[in-house]
């Protein structure tokens, strides 16, 4: 079973809060807040992000490339997968 599925109700509470933040983000523009309001809400969405992000690839890793039963191709195709990730989002 994927880590995901297995993780599930943390990662739709994560979700759920970003959501919550992007709300107030679009809120503090509609409002023609100052800019500093705005800043500290981007940043505020970005950590909860990147946390999301982290929670979801520390499973990953784990699940895929911590597993003793795995075989070094699938290791290698597991280990090809995360690179691409962390390369499209470091861009």
């Amino acid at each position: 079973m994927s880590h995901t599925v297995q993780n599930k109700k943390p990662l739709l509470a994560r979700i759920r809060r970003i959501k919550g933040q992007t709300q107030a983000l679009e809120r503090a523009l509609e409002n023609s807040e100052d800019c500093s309001v705005v800043l500290q809400q981007l940043a505020a969405v970005r950590g909860a992000v990147n946390g999301l992000m982290l929670q979801v690839m520390e499973g990953h890793l784990r699940e895929h490339l911590g597993d003793a039963d795995a075989s070094d191709a699938q290791r290698e195709k597991d280990l090809e997968m995360v690179i691409s990730v962390l390369r499209s989002y470091v861009k």
